[in-house]
Protein backbone atom coordinates (compact mmCIF):
# COMPACT_ATOMS: atom_id res chain seq x y z
CA UNK A 1 0.00 0.00 0.00
CA UNK A 2 1.42 3.36 -0.97
CA UNK A 3 1.73 6.54 1.04
CA UNK A 4 -0.73 8.15 -1.38
CA UNK A 5 -3.36 5.53 -0.46
CA UNK A 6 -2.91 6.21 3.24
CA UNK A 7 -3.09 9.98 2.72
CA UNK A 8 -6.19 9.92 0.49
CA UNK A 9 -8.15 7.59 2.78
CA UNK A 10 -7.10 9.58 5.84
CA UNK A 11 -8.09 12.88 4.21
CA UNK A 12 -11.56 11.58 3.33
CA UNK A 13 -12.13 10.25 6.85
CA UNK A 14 -10.86 13.49 8.35
CA UNK A 15 -13.30 15.56 6.28
CA UNK A 16 -16.28 13.90 7.93
CA UNK A 17 -14.74 13.79 11.38
CA UNK A 18 -14.21 17.56 11.11
CA UNK A 19 -17.94 17.92 10.53
CA UNK A 20 -18.79 16.52 13.96
CA UNK A 21 -18.70 20.16 14.96
CA UNK A 22 -21.37 22.16 13.15
CA UNK A 23 -20.02 24.17 10.20
CA UNK A 24 -21.55 26.12 7.31
CA UNK A 25 -22.35 23.88 4.33
CA UNK A 26 -20.73 25.76 1.48
CA UNK A 27 -20.20 24.79 -2.12
CA UNK A 28 -16.49 24.57 -1.29
CA UNK A 29 -17.14 22.06 1.49
CA UNK A 30 -19.29 20.00 -0.89
CA UNK A 31 -16.64 20.00 -3.62
CA UNK A 32 -13.63 19.21 -1.39
CA UNK A 33 -14.34 15.43 -1.06
CA UNK A 34 -15.04 15.22 -4.81
CA UNK A 35 -11.65 16.78 -5.52
CA UNK A 36 -9.89 14.37 -3.16
CA UNK A 37 -11.56 11.33 -4.74
CA UNK A 38 -10.76 12.81 -8.17
CA UNK A 39 -7.09 12.81 -7.20
CA UNK A 40 -7.41 9.15 -6.25
CA UNK A 41 -8.96 8.34 -9.63
CA UNK A 42 -6.20 10.27 -11.43
CA UNK A 43 -3.56 8.33 -9.47
CA UNK A 44 -5.01 4.82 -9.73
CA UNK A 45 -7.32 4.51 -12.74
CA UNK A 46 -5.48 3.22 -15.79
CA UNK A 47 -8.02 1.15 -17.75
CA UNK A 48 -11.44 -0.41 -17.38
CA UNK A 49 -11.18 -4.19 -17.37
CA UNK A 50 -14.26 -5.78 -18.95
CA UNK A 51 -13.40 -9.47 -19.10
CA UNK A 52 -15.00 -12.12 -16.93
CA UNK A 53 -16.94 -10.68 -14.01
CA UNK A 54 -14.82 -7.54 -13.67
CA UNK A 55 -17.71 -5.18 -14.45
CA UNK A 56 -19.97 -7.05 -12.02
CA UNK A 57 -17.39 -6.56 -9.26
CA UNK A 58 -16.98 -2.88 -10.14
CA UNK A 59 -20.76 -2.32 -10.23
CA UNK A 60 -21.35 -4.23 -6.98
CA UNK A 61 -18.74 -2.29 -5.01
CA UNK A 62 -19.89 0.95 -6.64
CA UNK A 63 -23.46 0.26 -5.53
CA UNK A 64 -22.28 -0.60 -2.03
CA UNK A 65 -20.38 2.72 -1.90
CA UNK A 66 -23.44 4.60 -3.14
CA UNK A 67 -25.59 3.03 -0.41
CA UNK A 68 -23.09 3.95 2.31
CA UNK A 69 -22.65 7.49 0.96
CA UNK A 70 -26.35 8.25 0.61
CA UNK A 71 -27.05 6.80 4.05
CA UNK A 72 -24.25 8.95 5.53
CA UNK A 73 -25.70 12.01 3.77
CA UNK A 74 -29.17 11.27 5.14
CA UNK A 75 -27.76 10.74 8.65
CA UNK A 76 -25.99 14.11 8.57
CA UNK A 77 -27.77 17.00 10.26
CA UNK A 78 -28.45 19.92 7.89
CA UNK A 79 -30.20 22.95 9.33
CA UNK A 80 -30.81 26.65 8.96
CA UNK A 81 -29.00 28.68 11.61
CA UNK A 82 -31.44 31.40 12.63
CA UNK A 83 -29.06 34.06 13.96
CA UNK A 84 -27.12 34.48 10.70
CA UNK A 85 -29.15 32.55 8.11
CA UNK A 86 -26.36 30.09 7.30
CA UNK A 87 -27.13 26.52 6.25
CA UNK A 88 -25.02 24.31 8.49
CA UNK A 89 -24.01 20.68 8.54
CA UNK A 90 -23.04 18.41 11.40
CA UNK A 91 -22.15 14.75 11.06
CA UNK A 92 -23.87 12.78 13.79
CA UNK A 93 -22.51 9.52 15.12
CA UNK A 94 -24.34 7.41 12.54
CA UNK A 95 -23.10 9.55 9.63
CA UNK A 96 -19.54 9.39 10.94
CA UNK A 97 -19.78 5.66 11.54
CA UNK A 98 -21.09 5.00 8.01
CA UNK A 99 -18.44 7.19 6.41
CA UNK A 100 -15.60 5.64 8.40
CA UNK A 101 -17.05 2.19 7.66
CA UNK A 102 -16.80 2.74 3.90
CA UNK A 103 -13.34 4.25 4.03
CA UNK A 104 -12.21 1.76 6.67
CA UNK A 105 -13.34 -1.28 4.69
CA UNK A 106 -11.28 -0.18 1.69
CA UNK A 107 -8.32 0.58 3.91
CA UNK A 108 -8.56 -2.77 5.70
CA UNK A 109 -8.85 -4.59 2.37
CA UNK A 110 -5.70 -2.91 1.08
CA UNK A 111 -3.78 -3.73 4.25
CA UNK A 112 -5.04 -7.34 4.10
CA UNK A 113 -3.94 -7.92 0.49
CA UNK A 114 -0.61 -6.18 1.13
CA UNK A 115 0.16 -8.65 3.91
CA UNK A 116 -1.50 -12.03 4.23
CA UNK A 117 -4.48 -11.93 1.86
CA UNK A 118 -2.92 -11.93 -1.59
CA UNK A 119 -3.14 -15.70 -2.08
CA UNK A 120 -6.76 -15.83 -0.87
CA UNK A 121 -7.71 -12.96 -3.15
CA UNK A 122 -6.03 -14.64 -6.12
CA UNK A 123 -7.97 -17.85 -5.43
CA UNK A 124 -11.26 -15.94 -5.01
CA UNK A 125 -10.64 -13.96 -8.21
CA UNK A 126 -9.93 -17.11 -10.23
CA UNK A 127 -13.00 -18.88 -8.86
CA UNK A 128 -15.25 -15.90 -9.72
CA UNK A 129 -13.77 -14.92 -13.11
CA UNK A 130 -12.20 -11.68 -11.91
CA UNK A 131 -9.21 -11.03 -14.11
CA UNK A 132 -6.82 -9.38 -11.69
CA UNK A 133 -5.59 -6.39 -9.76
CA UNK A 134 -6.93 -3.77 -12.20
CA UNK A 135 -10.49 -4.99 -11.60
CA UNK A 136 -10.07 -4.76 -7.83
CA UNK A 137 -8.47 -1.32 -8.08
CA UNK A 138 -11.31 -0.04 -10.27
CA UNK A 139 -13.92 -1.62 -7.99
CA UNK A 140 -12.45 0.06 -4.92
CA UNK A 141 -12.25 3.36 -6.82
CA UNK A 142 -15.88 2.96 -7.93
CA UNK A 143 -16.85 2.35 -4.32
CA UNK A 144 -15.03 5.50 -3.13
CA UNK A 145 -16.34 7.68 -5.97
CA UNK A 146 -19.91 6.48 -5.48
CA UNK A 147 -19.71 6.94 -1.70
CA UNK A 148 -18.43 10.50 -2.04
CA UNK A 149 -20.80 11.37 -4.91
CA UNK A 150 -23.80 9.90 -3.09
CA UNK A 151 -23.09 11.78 0.12
CA UNK A 152 -22.36 15.00 -1.76
CA UNK A 153 -25.55 14.77 -3.83
CA UNK A 154 -27.70 14.10 -0.77
CA UNK A 155 -26.13 16.99 1.17
CA UNK A 156 -26.49 19.37 -1.80
CA UNK A 157 -30.17 18.44 -2.20
CA UNK A 158 -30.81 18.76 1.53
CA UNK A 159 -29.04 22.15 1.58
CA UNK A 160 -31.33 23.39 -1.19
CA UNK A 161 -34.42 22.05 0.57
CA UNK A 162 -33.42 23.79 3.82
CA UNK A 163 -32.53 26.99 1.94
CA UNK A 164 -35.97 27.07 0.24
CA UNK A 165 -37.85 26.44 3.45
CA UNK A 166 -35.81 28.87 5.59
CA UNK A 167 -37.59 32.05 6.65
CA UNK A 168 -36.30 35.29 5.16
CA UNK A 169 -34.42 37.31 7.77
CA UNK A 170 -35.30 41.00 7.72
CA UNK A 171 -32.30 43.29 7.98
Amino acid sequence: MSLTSYLLDSALVLLVLLQIKEKPLSTKSLLRPLIIVGIAVANYFTSLPTAGNDLVLIAALGLFGLLIGTAAGQATIVRHREFDGAITVRAGWLAGLLWVLGMGLRFAFLVWISHSGAASLTHFSAAHSITGAAAWTDALLAMAVAEVAGRTAVLAARRERVRRSAPVIAA
